[in-house]
């Protein structure tokens, strides 16, 4: 880390920083069946019943806690968590108490008593930003930060390597842009592989999560060991193949944000491999993908220009 002290600077004076609602990192879907079927004031009246309960972990719990594990004691972050919750003010203090008691560095949040989150997305500077509601992550998505809704967490997960991160990524639609997507949508297979042959040097554009994808690659840099390892871990897990693969190797290299892993699975279904690579949190553009992977691991669907019924698998 001696020799990465310049861009540990830029990233402490420009922390990664993430938004996350108090459903997506906490277990809070008993009070949410409460409010749908009761409203609101029953579920404020549950919420401080609970006030001095901690509350379960959510899907978005783990990869946050280790993420915030990266900081170090009495220097300045490297990775800022801010709570954007449509919670009132009054019951912030089952979230911070909650907190607490897992020792979470998550310090600061606003609680917006039922409005839109979205005008807050920019104004904190946020990175990425993970909720359950649809709604909200799409306002973050026009506010101009990679966002993804989660679902519910695995019910089994084997944990491994307990000082990793690991962050696996779709590639077209996700972390490049949808242009090639589309080109398979609109003229076909033999059109797709064609185009992404003719210009398997020349690097993609970046999708909804190219930035942060950037940003994430500082840290991993931050953290790499002699050996070429590191605590950060990326992964592209994509439909593509062969020949279609090199687009994505060479558009990684082109912006100096090479993954640790990278694999090309066609017409192969991602959870088994999402499962044997462990990922802590898996982002995809299409439903069909985001709910087989949330059977093994933590899943968070990217709003994209697909329909849930017609999976886009440009692979032959």
């Amino acid at each position: 880390m001696r020799k990465l002290d310049e861009k540990a600077r830029l990233l402490q004076a420009a922390p990664l920083r993430i938004g996350i609602s108090t459903r997506a990192l906490f277990d809070l879907e008993e009070e949410h069946a409460v409010f749908v079927r009761d409203g609101v004031w029953a579920y404020s009246d549950l919420q401080l019943q609970r006030e001095g309960l901690p509350i379960g972990k959510g899907t978005g719990f783990d990869v946050i806690e280790r993420l915030l594990r990266l900081n170090i004691d009495g220097e300045r972050p490297f990775v800022e968590v801010v709570l954007l919750s449509r919670n009132s003010p009054d019951l912030s203090l089952r979230a911070f108490n909650s907190i607490q008691s897992y020792g979470l560095g998550i310090k600061t949040g606003s609680f917006t008593s039922g409005r839109p989150i979205g005008p807050y997305v920019s104004a904190w500077a946020i990175d990425l930003f993970l909720s359950n509601e649809d709604d909200d992550v799409r306002a973050a998505v026009e506010a101009g930060a990679a966002a993804a809704r989660l679902g519910s967490p695995p019910a089994n997960r084997i944990e491994i390597a307990e000082d990793e991160v690991r962050i696996a990524f779709d590639g077209d639609a996700v972390v490049f842009s949808a242009e090639s997507d589309q080109i398979y949508k609109d003229q076909g297979l033999a059109a797709f592989l064609a185009h992404e042959k003719d210009n398997a040097t020349s690097p993609m554009s970046g999708g909804p999560f190219g930035n942060f994808l950037k940003k994430l690659s500082l840290l991993r840099e931050i953290y790499m060991d002699g050996n070429g390892f590191s605590k950060v871990r990326i992964a592209i897990v994509t439909a593509r193949n062969a020949p279609a693969h090199a687009r994505v190797v060479h558009t990684l290299r082109a912006w100096g944000t090479p993954a640790d892993e990278a694999h090309f699975v066609g017409t192969f279904e991602k959870a088994p491999i999402l499962k044997a690579c462990g990922a802590h949190i898996f982002f995809d553009d299409q439903e069909k993908h985001v709910l087989g992977a949330s059977a093994v691991v933590p899943a968070g669907h990217v709003p994209g220009p697909h329909q849930a019924d017609t999976p886009i698998i440009p692979a032959a």
